[in-house]
């Protein structure tokens, strides 16, 4: 079982064992949404299975609440977070599984184009949903086709119709109420993987309101990211998150970012590094500023 990273040379070996897996490319571009598809469709593994940020990773649509917060419990169309791409609640997520030929025996492989900004929702969710067999491709498409593996064009045949079922959730799933109960207390470690230019409030290019969480630290995702286009190694992952932390719990750390996309390569780096498996605010900056009365910091 891979639950982490997978390589190129790994990924082909699954292939060859004929072992059941199914490969997801979830490339994705924020300012044109349909250039992923496009991409996907020009070159991708063969056998992958497109996933799209907006329209399979998110909610379709929120339900206002105070302030316009999405409400995020009751109902079977609720999504299950707020903010920009709200999670569709697991029974949701589950039916699209089920559609694209997901079961609960396969390994999950996931990639993009994008150093694992948007695969890593994916890889999240999956951990959501109880299914630990999910690993990103360590390096994306282009350390693939780097490794000579093949490459397919144009739209896959569909899969049959199967049943994912959700299991207990493997990943932690933090709301706005929790952590703005926690702010300040020692047991919640807000780490936020936006632009530093973004967090300390400089620039805005997404959300009504520039600036971050009072009192989160600032670990941009890309940072996990090597020269090579993979993720730097574990020994040097964890030597960067403790000096980030500085004595902090690891267990503490509650991670966001826009809106709850990007911050998952830092809470995959993290379990890269040895140092557990940690929290993820969905709703991320984009709805924690969507209610005028939460506090904001800048600088």
């Amino acid at each position: 079982m891979y639950t982490t990273l997978i390589s190129a040379a790994q990924l082909q070996a699954l292939i060859d064992s004929r072992q059941p897996h199914r490969v997801f490319d979830c490339s994705f571009d924020l300012m044109q949404p349909q250039v992923g598809k496009q991409q996907y469709l020009q070159a991708h593994i063969p056998g992958a299975v497109y996933a799209n940020l907006d329209t399979d990773l998110s909610a379709k649509h929120g339900v206002p609440g105070a302030h316009g917060v999405l409400t995020a419990s009751g109902g079977a169309d609720l999504p299950a977070s707020g903010g920009r791409h709200p999670l569709p609640n697991r029974e949701k997520f589950a039916i699209w599984l089920s559609s694209v030929g997901f079961t609960n025996d396969m390994q999950a492989v996931v990639y993009d184009r994008n150093g694992a900004n948007y695969c890593g929702r994916l890889w999240w969710m999956l951990k959501w949903a109880g299914h630990e067999a999910v690993a990103v491709l360590d390096g994306g498409l282009q350390t693939w086709q780097a490794a000579g593996g093949a490459i397919a064009s144009g739209e896959e045949p569909s899969h049959f119709q199967s049943n994912f079922f959700p299991g207990p959730e493997k990943a932690a799933l933090v709301t706005a109420q929790t952590v703005a109960s926690q702010l300040d207390r020692p047991g919640q470690t807000l780490v936020d993987a936006r632009a530093p230019a973004r967090f300390r409030g400089e620039v805005e290019p997404l959300d009504p309101v520039a600036g971050h969480i009072p009192g989160a630290l600032n670990r941009p995702f890309s940072d996990n990211i090597g020269p090579d286009g993979k993720f730097k190694p574990a020994a040097q992952l964890r030597s960067e998150f403790e000096t980030l932390l500085a004595g902090r719990d690891p267990a503490s750390v509650v991670h966001h970012c826009g809106s709850g996309v990007s911050a998952v390569p830092n809470l995959l780096a993290m379990e890269i590094a040895g140092l557990g498996r940690t929290g993820l605010f969905a709703g991320s900056w984009s709805e924690w500023c969507s209610d005028p009365g939460r506090p904001v910091a800048k600088g």
